[in-house]
């Protein structure tokens, strides 16, 4: 089974903050699966560490103030030609994140506040037919790996 994966969740530290979101109940339903690991936000030209950003009025923008948003939606372009070469069972991505946001995505404020809707990069693989699932959605998951494995 092929399975992109936001590259914070198996350990890489490209977080805006330099840190990963290293989740060790994902690297074990991982096992034994082809991974591939994508930052969209890397992949978009920004560097680690950098500003964090949340979506405003359809803009990605940092907290200082300035629009990140070409470099996001680049991030979000390359992501899907990696799905559309690669094409993944399953695409599983860090919660809350202005490019990476499945269900949810801080409001814009900085504030913390969360808002529902996706991130620039889970919209354009969503749009684009992928099965994309949030990182928070375990059960989902193993259903979802469970249901290819057993289809293979």
């Amino acid at each position: 089974m092929r399975i992109m994966v936001s590259a914070c969740l198996i350990g890489e530290n490209c977080k805006y903050n330099g840190g990963n979101n290293r989740d060790e109940e994902l690297l074990n339903l991982l096992s034994g699966h082809e991974v591939i690991a994508v930052c969209p936000e890397v992949l978009g030209g920004l560097p680690t560490p950098r500003q964090p950003s949340e979506l405003r009025n359809g803009r990605v923008i940092s907290r200082n103030g300035q629009d990140v948003d070409a470099a996001f939606r680049l991030g979000a372009e390359k992501c899907l030609e990696i799905a559309r070469k690669e094409e993944p069972d399953l695409i599983i991505l860090q919660s809350r994140s202005p490019s990476c946001g499945v269900k949810q995505r801080y409001d814009g404020s900085f504030s913390g506040r969360l808002e529902a809707g996706t991130g620039v990069t889970a919209e354009l693989l969503l749009r684009d037919g992928f099965s994309v699932l949030d990182i928070g959605d375990k059960e989902q998951i193993r259903a979802k790996i469970r249901d290819v494995q057993e289809r293979q």
